[in-house]
């Protein structure tokens, strides 16, 4: 049996200061989910998003439904 390890990833455009959250994209399609965590606290939490889920948010993002930052 062999264990997979999250492959941790930050947007490229996180450049503010270590504000950010990183996601670990490698476990959508084994596992249909997007560990999400505080890049600042690696050992900290984790949420498990369902990746049809993690996916309409970031389409969202995209396309500006929630506003701009």
């Amino acid at each position: 049996m062999t264990t997979e390890t999250p492959r941790w990833i930050k947007s490229s455009y996180s450049s503010n200061g270590g504000a950010c959250v990183e996601v670990a994209e490698n476990f959508a399609v084994p596992h249909n989910v997007v560990p999400v965590r505080d890049s600042k606290n690696p050992g900290g939490p984790v949420l498990d998003l369902p990746a049809a889920s993690f996916a309409a948010f970031v389409t969202g993002v995209k396309s500006g439904a929630f506003g701009s930052v």
